[in-house]
């Protein structure tokens, strides 16, 4: 990037194309169209009246905050503030907050309606983990055996 990021809407993403099928360059760069399906997933924060504190990080810059730190696998503390996608613990926070809300979960079936409705998906290749599907906990506990002998005479050596 050249010169300091702006506070107010970042730039589209920059689009390559491999084989015919268009992808960002960067990975963590959200397109206008991707943006435009998360943003109305996101919960209104109003501002306090009294006391407002300071002014929040626009929700635009957060999601490419998170991917960066998810794609990179660096610790949040160390996401660059040159970056423009805010602080580390900003997006942390972010990324908290819309799961509580359920935008991750939201956008996630969003996406999935939108490439099934494309014919998209290619469920041959299927793969189903613990992050789409419910893991139970462990198996239900079997009950205690029960003896079939008499029970023995109790231990000399521990009491």
């Amino acid at each position: 990037m050249k010169g300091p990021v702006r506070w107010g809407r970042m730039p589209s993403a920059s689009v390559v194309k491999i084989e015919g099928v268009p992808v960002a360059a960067a990975p963590w760069v959200v397109s206008d169209e991707l943006w435009g399906r998360i943003e109305p997933l996101l919960p209104k924060v109003e501002r306090r009246f009294r006391y407002p504190g300071r002014k929040r990080l626009p929700d635009r810059q957060a999601p490419q905050g998170i991917l960066f730190v998810l794609y990179t696998g660096i610790a949040w503390r160390h996401l660059p503030a040159e970056l423009g996608f805010g602080g580390g613990s900003t997006c942390h926070r972010r990324m908290d907050e819309w799961q509580r809300a359920g935008v991750w979960e939201r956008l996630h079936e969003l996406l999935l309606a939108k490439l099934r409705a494309a014919g998209e998906i290619e469920w041959s290749r299927a793969v189903a983990d613990s992050s789409h599907v419910q893991a139970k906990k462990g198996a239900p506990r079997r009950a205690r055996a029960r003896l079939i002998e008499p029970e023995t005479a109790p231990s000399i050596t521990f009491s």
